[in-house]
């Protein structure tokens, strides 16, 4: 990979993959004298789950967890949530926890579905994905995921496999596969 900073209207500007200088990489002005070298940083994004991390530790230790509000008040009280939320969207009091991995293995159907072959620049998933709309009796909302195996059809029975080896504590340590699934599931996943 190249990459390039010059000087425009006494201006650096960059080009090349990702506009990412190598160390030590000359800058020139537009007459091609000598600016000044590269000297690039790292920068490390923290991102903080908050009080969603519960869910995401949950999935690394291999549960599905909602969250359902116990608010007697609420008009939506008893109401149960995946993706995991932290405040009731109907009265907006604190929610509870809720295991929802034996519902998930137990009854958990494709809602809907879409196969694609081209994905964004940062996928980490392997192509074609198969993503899946996942309905959980009991739950008021429809989960998407993606299906490891098999072929999705509207209806089809479907259950949870994790990524507890080495997780990365992302949505993508969970996955389904077909209710029966047989075969051998990825590195790192297991039922």
């Amino acid at each position: 990979m190249t990459y390039e900073i010059k000087v425009e209207d006494g201006k650096y500007r960059q080009a090349g993959a990702f506009h990412t200088a190598e160390p030590g990489a000359a800058i020139r002005n537009d007459a091609g004298e000598l600016c000044g070298i590269t000297n690039p940083r790292r920068v490390v994004h923290i991102h903080s789950y908050g009080g969603e991390a519960p869910f995401f530790q949950g999935l690394a230790n291999g549960k599905l967890l909602g969250t359902r509000c116990d608010h007697e008040a609420c008009e939506g009280q008893g109401s149960v949530y995946l993706p995991y939320r932290i405040h009731c969207p109907d009265c907006l009091q604190p929610m509870a926890p809720v295991d929802l991995t034996g519902i998930a293995r137990e009854a958990s159907t494709v809602h809907s579905f879409m196969t694609t072959e081209r994905t964004g620049a940062f996928n980490s998933l392997d192509k074609p994905i198969r993503f899946i709309n996942v309905e959980f009796p009991g739950v008021s909302t429809i989960l998407m995921s993606y299906l490891l195996g098999g072929t999705p059809t509207t209806g089809d029975r479907v259950v949870p496999i994790f990524r507890t080896d080495n997780p990365s504590y992302t949505i993508t340590d969970l996955a389904f596969v077909p209710a029966g699934f047989d075969g051998e599931l990825p590195a790192g996943f297991s039922r």
